[in-house]
């Protein structure tokens, strides 16, 4: 997405999207922000969600339950692969245990890549404005909401 600045030094801006943001959804603030974030969050969650129109109509609820699915997923693969010896060690051939765990390693990368864009949508979806940051990436308890900086508290 570009921003046009009036005047004689009008200048062409990208908006900066933060690591992780998921390929195919357009930039929060772009005219089809809002309906590839929905198309995405759909593919993210069971195919039979589609059949619920309200979700398509409430993103941020989308947002929401595509955040809950996912965060089930992760620790259905951490369950799995903490589970995977003791409950397969006597089913398997040798070396299928350690194909199996190759497996849960590969999937909770791919699982966690999703639930982190998931979140950068659904922060998106509620407004929350996206900088780049110079020292590396954006600290998760700062962001930037309605142009004033708020910090949640936690720990660090």
């Amino acid at each position: 997405m570009e921003y046009l600045f009036d005047g004689p030094y009008a200048v062409a801006m990208a908006a900066y999207l933060p690591p992780g943001w998921p390929a195919g959804v357009h930039p929060p603030g772009s005219e089809r922000f809002e309906q590839t974030a929905v198309a995405w969050l759909l593919d993210v969650v069971p195919p039979d969600y589609r059949l619920h129109g309200v979700l398509a109509r409430y993103p941020v609820a989308l947002a929401a339950m595509a955040r809950h699915h996912v965060t089930a997923c992760v620790e259905g693969a951490r369950q799995g692969y903490r589970t995977a010896r003791a409950e397969l060690g006597g089913e398997l051939p040798p070396g299928g245990i350690e194909a199996i765990l190759a497996v849960y390693r590969s999937e909770g990368v791919r699982l966690a890549q999703t639930a982190r864009a998931v979140d950068l949508v659904g922060r998106a979806l509620r407004g929350e404005a996206f900088v780049p940051q110079l020292a590396g990436p954006q600290d998760n308890r700062r962001h930037v909401t309605g142009g004033q900086a708020e910090v949640i508290s936690g720990p660090p």
